[in-house]
């Protein structure tokens, strides 16, 4: 396949094959299409992704977000701005917040890590869905071992206060990550925010420390 209209036809056909979707069924289809996009080179792509996205249709932006993780070997420092583009245009809920940032979006923090000071700058914008991604894009790094430039306590106290609860969530979720690498680390920092953090944020941030530690925290 050469064009965009292929590409689009051809998950057409694969989805009139599919009763009722899931991800997973999506996520295969993103597979074959891939294998049989004749150019694969980042900008071209990309320029796929770009359009699928412009769908705001959910199994095209779903297969955009993993098509465009397969190329990650090529990804290029200025490739942010195409990413940041496609995050405050085309991101609007925490499903794909999540699946943008823990894959794709993450990956190019991991390996350009002195791009982390661009991502604090979401901390006040708009939308919820961007504000969550401060904190959700360096779950792929801590995952992977490659976070020791970044501050994900930083990003914590940045959000703590959010109006939205997705964003508190997504804050939560980081620490949990992190608690997993570090784990007194951020039961030192939970003892001492206890007070400030909203609980929602505060019970997903304990979910993995030991028993003893998560039930002297939840009981201050």
């Amino acid at each position: 396949m050469k064009t965009f209209n292929e590409v689009r036809n051809y998950i057409d056909q694969e989805l009139k094959n599919i009763n009722h979707p899931i991800t997973k069924d999506i996520r295969d289809i993103s597979r074959k299409t891939y294998q049989k996009i004749e150019d694969r080179d980042l900008s071209r792509i990309i320029d796929i992704c770009d359009q699928l996205l412009k769908t705001k249709i959910w199994h095209y932006k779903t297969i955009a977000f993993d098509m465009v993780f397969k190329v990650k070997q090529k990804y290029h420092k200025e490739t942010f701005e195409i990413f940041e583009r496609w995050l405050f245009d085309y991101v609007n809920d925490w499903g794909d917040c999540d699946d943008f940032c823990t894959h794709a979006f993450g990956h190019l923090l991991m390996i350009y890590p002195e791009l982390f000071l661009k991502t604090l700058a979401w901390k006040n914008h708009e939308k919820f869905a961007v504000r969550r991604a401060t904190a959700v894009i360096l779950i792929y790094p801590i995952r992977k071992n490659r976070y020791q430039a970044f501050d994900p306590l930083l990003v914590s106290d940045m959000l703590m206060h959010d109006e939205h609860y997705l964003v508190l969530k997504g804050y939560g979720w980081l620490l949990k990550v992190l608690s997993q690498k570090e784990p007194l680390k951020v039961y030192n920092y939970l003892q001492k925010n206890h007070n400030l953090m909203p609980r929602v944020a505060f019970r997903y941030a304990v979910e993995k420390l030991s028993k003893i530690q998560k039930d002297e925290l939840m009981g201050l």
